[in-house]
């Protein structure tokens, strides 16, 4: 099982980024994917997550992303998006992608539970 994200670096406000995680190991099609960000002395916060092919590919914003960010798949090519918009100095964090386990396997929710993350890609927002 692997997870590798890419995509970030340096924006500035206003700016757009589109990060990518390309999965393998598994059939990605049957899980969720969940997209959780950690800024430098805070806790880790889920931006975003989308559902397996199950439930439609059904798609969940925290409150601060929404509007902003857009979460989408490619199932046939085990790829996993998360375009960002309007990038702001507070979206500075380091952006991982999961894998859904347990009742969040195919239904995601914002923070859920994961059992599989990639290494991480760095987004800094500044001017």
């Amino acid at each position: 099982v692997q997870l590798v994200e890419s995509g970030g670096g340096l924006v500035q406000p206003g700016g757009s980024l589109r990060l990518s995680c390309v999965v393998s190991g598994f059939a990605s099609a049957n899980y969720s994917i969940g997209w959780i960000r950690q800024a430098p002395g805070k806790e880790r916060e889920g931006v975003a997550c989308i559902g397996s092919v199950g439930v439609g590919h059904r798609r969940y914003y925290t409150d601060s992303t929404k509007g902003r960010f857009t979460v989408s798949r490619d199932d046939a090519n085990n790829i996993v998006y998360l375009q960002m918009n309007n990038l702001k100095p507070d979206d500075t964090a380091v952006y991982y992608c999961a894998r859904g386990r347990g009742v969040f396997r195919e239904r995601c929710v914002i923070n859920g539970e994961y059992d599989a993350w990639g290494q991480g890609t760095q987004v800094t927002v500044s001017s």
